[in-house]
């Protein structure tokens, strides 16, 4: 073990360092994974490329660390030291807010209502992939053609869609800006 931390270490810093852009965090994260590695030392005999299975445990690692912190910071809102409001209060509903909800209901009957008007080719290859779900290998034998044409199709349906909305006045107020 000293032996792979002495050759991998200065590498392993350095890979830290570029995820994090800290040396603190790059430093924090560094002893996690070293951890890791001396937890999983037995997995090490069946390992042909060391230096790859490192950055593996680290670039995990590193993304379990940020999952972490984006759920902790979605939960938990920075609190001054006096709060009127229960911590509870803080959590935000599962439920979305009614103007996001109607919103998204009047987005979704102005795209299908532009889904309807494409032509019938196009139509289908997009309720096929988007409604029913299908593969594209499904939808390539059900319209009995080749899978790049499928794509093909998809790409030119989501184009023309897009032209569709932009010409359209009335769906403006729901594309991004």
């Amino acid at each position: 073990m000293d032996a792979l931390y002495d050759e991998y270490n200065r590498y392993m810093y350095h890979l830290c360092l570029k995820l994090t852009r800290n040396p603190n965090e790059a430093e924090d994260l560094l002893q996690e994974v070293w951890l890791k590695v001396v937890r999983y030392e037995s997995y090490m005999k069946d390992v042909e490329h060391v230096r790859a299975w490192l950055t593996t445990i680290c670039m995990n690692t590193f993304r379990d660390r940020y999952r972490k912190n984006v759920r902790r910071s979605k939960y938990v809102a920075n609190q001054p030291d006096q709060l009127d409001v229960p911590l509870l209060d803080l959590i935000p509903s599962d439920r979305p807010a009614t103007e996001d909800q109607l919103e998204k209901e009047d987005l979704s009957v102005v795209i299908q209502g532009k889904i309807r008007e494409l032509d019938c080719i196009y139509r289908k290859t997009v309720e096929y992939f988007y409604i029913h779900q299908y593969s594209l290998i499904e939808i390539a034998e059900l319209m009995k053609v080749s899978i790049g044409t499928v794509k093909s199709r998809l790409f030119r349906a989501k184009q023309r869609l897009k032209e569709m909305l932009i010409d359209d006045p009335s769906a403006l107020e729901y594309l991004p800006a």
